[in-house]
């Protein structure tokens, strides 16, 4: 599972998810992506999750490139613990996802795989997801 390899603080504050996204809203490597409709955070397992899915479907033609990465620390106190004694341990990681965010791109695939693929991969995600493709791409 995808984690950082080290951190400068173990533990994070929650923060807010407003806005849309400026940064990562653009295809950049591939023919065909997946876009967030919203704001949410994305577990590093549901990533790998769909991963998995997209990549068994494509078989061995085309390539996956991932867009985002769980950098956010989620903490948890034991279930049946008495408020107060601080903060949780470190319970996993997280990526925050805001509306056109690209979250997958994937090339070398016709039209048809890529989009069941992707809505293979838009089942095992938390935020609610759009196919898109390059606008310089022929319809084929």
């Amino acid at each position: 599972m995808l984690m950082p390899k080290k951190v400068k603080y173990r533990k994070q504050q929650k923060g807010r998810m407003r806005g849309l996204a400026i940064r990562g809203s653009d295809i950049s490597f591939g023919d065909f992506a997946l876009q967030s409709q919203e704001c949410g955070k994305i577990t590093s397992r549901q990533i790998e999750a769909a991963r998995v899915a997209m990549t068994r479907y494509i078989k061995k033609g085309g390539r996956v490139w991932i867009r985002i990465f769980p950098h956010k620390p989620i903490t948890a106190r034991p279930a049946e613990t008495r408020m107060g004694k601080g903060k949780g341990d470190l319970s996993h990681w997280v990526a925050v996802v805001k509306p056109g965010r690209i979250l997958y791109e994937m090339g070398g695939v016709p039209l048809n795989i890529a989009k069941e693929a992707f809505r293979l991969a838009s089942h095992k995600l938390s935020v609610s997801t759009k196919f898109v493709f390059r606008e310089d791409l022929d319809e084929g």
